[in-house]
Order: C-alpha cells, then structure tokens, then sequence
C-alpha cells in the first residue's frame, strides 16, 4: 500500500495496525521517508474500535465482507507472511500460560514428528540460499520450501515475551520454520568462510541492525550504512551446509567452501609436516598475560 501510494502520488493512505504494536510506527515510518508529506489514515487509533469484537460488528454493520466464520474459529490474533506466521491474544496474554497445541498452523509437534531425520543441503551464494540438494530454486521457493519441510519436521516454534518500541512487553508464539533453518546453516557457511575479526564485529552490529529494523527503520540512513558493511562481509560467504532436521532440532552436521579458511593442516592433531610451530604459542601467551603479571606483581591480583 506504501509502495503503490508513492508511485501514483497518492495523498494518503491507510493501515489496519492497532495503536499498541510495532505495526503502526513500521508503516508510518516507511510512508513518510518515501513520501513526506502523506497523510496517515489509523482507523484502530481514530475511531471507536477498541477490541476485535468491535471491529468485526463495524464490518457487519458496513456490509463490509469477512470470513466470520473462520475468524471466529481462533481467539488468536494472527498475522502471516512467507517468514513466519505470529499468534498473539486471549489465553497467550498470561506469561504463565502454555500455548494450545491446536493453535499452531505451520508445525507440527516435535514428539510427533517423523523418527527419521531429514537430511538438506543448501547453497549458499554472498551469503544467500540459492539451492536445495543440488536444485536451484527463486528465494521465495527456497523459503516456501523450507518451511514446510521444516514444518513437518517440528522446527521453529517459538514462544518469547518482547519488548515493544511503544513500552510495553507482549508476549507472543511464531513459527518461522525456513528462517531457523537458514539462520543455522548461514551461522555455519560462515564460521569457515569468515575471517575471525569480520565474524565478531558483525556480530557485534547485528543486534542493532535487527533492532533497527524491528523498530521500523528500515528506509534510515544509519540501516543502510550498516547494510553497505554486511553486504561486503558476505563476499566470500560461499558454499554448502548439510544440516539435520529431528523432532523439532536443526543440526549442522557438514559444511564446505572453496572459499574456507579452514586449514586442515594447522588445525590437525595429527603430524601436522611443520604447518604450525607450537613453540610460537609460548611468547603469544606471555604476551597477553604481561598486564596481568605487572598487576599481579604490584599487588592487584584478583581474589
């Protein structure tokens, strides 16, 4: 809806997101870094819709036309998309509370998923997914795929209590069953294509780069900075990860990269014909350990 009002030059436009959420300000603050002076239309904070009942009796009321019957079906409010489906509402409104198992839609439970482990190898490219087993496939494939394999496999169910951008904390179930897959086989692809140094200061960043994005700054300057460095940490991010799907768990079982760092040579425990001198590890150490020493000899040694 953003997107279509900044190509036509619509004046204003209109969002469905409650005034409690992150939703709203996400919209918003999109609509107004691509058009700065359109106008917002928030029907949940400008007129008498104070829960879901009222709103559902201003649809009938207006001849507006909903499923009732399938919205009266949950008391969840849902939300989906191809990331991720997200439960909130009712029963899960008390921490203490345990989700229904009914309620999930994309996965299945862990107890009751297959007893044989599924097997995937995906390919990775600058750091994107681009195959499954050997077979090239669109993103939105590879993540569609990924979720319902993931799905029938137990894996990604998540049950968090947030702290939303407006204050308040929220407690919330997911399924993201492609997404869990895909972070612990990026995390894999990584950890033999990335310099050490590279790894911990991205890591470092991305705390902030999800709370960038999750507070709906997307269209910031500061986020693409941050997406200018990301991108170059990716260059290299080449490869194949084998991972394994059992009762709800993602196993990394195998990784590869002609762009690894990975010297089987130095990291040997075997002979390893001169690769490393061990004797060098001597004065590395003593080096980092001299602050310590000085302290120690001056009395500050810790108790």
């Amino acid at each position: 809806m953003i997107e279509i009002a900044n190509e036509v030059g619509a004046d204003a436009i209109s969002h469905g997101a409650t005034g409690k959420g992150n939703d709203q300000v996400r919209f918003e603050l999109g609509a107004y870094a691509l058009k700065p002076g359109i106008k917002v239309i928030a029907p949940w904070r400008e007129w008498d819709l104070t829960s879901r009942e009222t709103l559902m009796n201003y649809c009938e009321k207006n001849n507006i036309p909903v499923d009732f019957a399938k919205k009266k079906a949950s008391p969840y409010s849902m939300d989906a998309n191809l990331l991720h489906i997200s439960y909130e509402g009712k029963v899960l409104e008390n921490p203490w509370t345990e989700a229904e198992d009914d309620m999930w839609r994309w996965t299945v439970a862990p107890e009751v998923a297959p007893d044989k482990a599924t097997y995937l190898e995906l390919t990775y490219e600058k750091g994107d997914v681009v195959a499954i087993d050997g077979k090239r496939m669109s993103p939105a494939t590879i993540l569609a795929y990924l979720n319902k394999v993931g799905g029938e496999n137990g894996v990604g169910r998540l049950d968090i209590v947030e702290n939303r951008y407006v204050g308040m904390k929220s407690r919330g179930c997911y399924e993201t069953p492609g997404g869990t897959i895909m972070l612990r086989a990026h995390r894999a692809i990584e950890s033999i294509t990335l310099d050490r140094e590279v790894a911990h200061l991205k890591d470092s960043l991305m705390p902030k780069y999800a709370e960038m994005i999750y507070n709906g700054y997307w269209w910031s300057p500061e986020r693409k900075m941050m997406q200018a460095m990301i991108d170059e940490s990716q260059q290299f991010v080449n490869g194949d990860v084998r991972v394994k799907l059992y009762k709800g768990s993602v196993h990394v079982v195998g990784r590869r990269s002609a762009d690894s760092l990975f010297d089987e040579k130095v990291a040997t425990f075997e002979d390893d014909a001169g690769a490393y001198n061990q004797k060098d590890a001597e004065g590395f150490i003593k080096l980092n350990a001299l602050r310590m020493r000085i302290a120690a000899n001056k009395g500050r040694a810790l108790k």
